[in-house]
């Protein structure tokens, strides 16, 4: 048997092995199950967010930071479900819309400035979930709009968080 035919061989084990280990993997799909929602909860009702900004934060932002993910097409196809139920399970951990008022006051403060800062850097929403979804690329006006949003979301937090250490302070004396 020659080299050629040899490498040929091999290259078809190969391909073949590879096809067979894609379609054992369709067989483990991932939890699609969002947990049901809880709108006293949800970000955008406790700070009553005005609509077009709300969707500019559903469209950018809720996939991924919400409990109200929509599953596209290609969560049916392993392993790129796995990424995203990855994907989606690492950003609910760092900042979930759909139980923001859980937080506390100063995880809040945290939270609205740092998307701030990632709108403003083009860090969120990230370059692989705008090529799949493009509604959530935004104008440079929307993401002002976002940026000024948060940011003023962001000093009244800060500005709730520091009351209370100010009053604390104060000496309330009849004179």
């Amino acid at each position: 048997m020659s080299k050629f035919t040899y490498q040929k061989l091999t290259v078809k084990k190969i391909l073949v092995i590879l096809l067979v280990a894609f379609i054992l993997i369709q067989f483990f799909p991932i939890d699609k199950n969002n947990p049901a929602p809880t709108p006293q909860m949800d970000f955008l009702n406790i700070k009553k967010t005005p609509e077009k900004t709300a969707n500019l934060i559903r469209n950018g932002c809720y996939d991924c930071h919400s409990n109200e993910s929509k599953y596209p097409w290609y969560s049916n196809i392993q392993p790129m479900a796995w990424f995203l139920q990855d994907h989606i399970e690492e950003g609910r951990k760092e900042l979930n819309f759909s139980t923001f008022a859980t937080y506390p006051l100063k995880r809040e403060l945290k939270k609205m400035q740092e998307a701030a800062e990632l709108i403003e850097k083009n860090e969120m929403p990230l370059d692989s979930y705008i090529i799949l979804h493009p509604e959530a690329k935004f104008t440079a006006a929307e993401k002002q709009e976002l940026i000024h949003y948060f940011k003023t979301l962001a000093e009244e937090t800060r500005l709730m968080n520091t009351l209370p250490t100010q009053v604390e302070k104060s000496e309330f004396k009849i004179q």
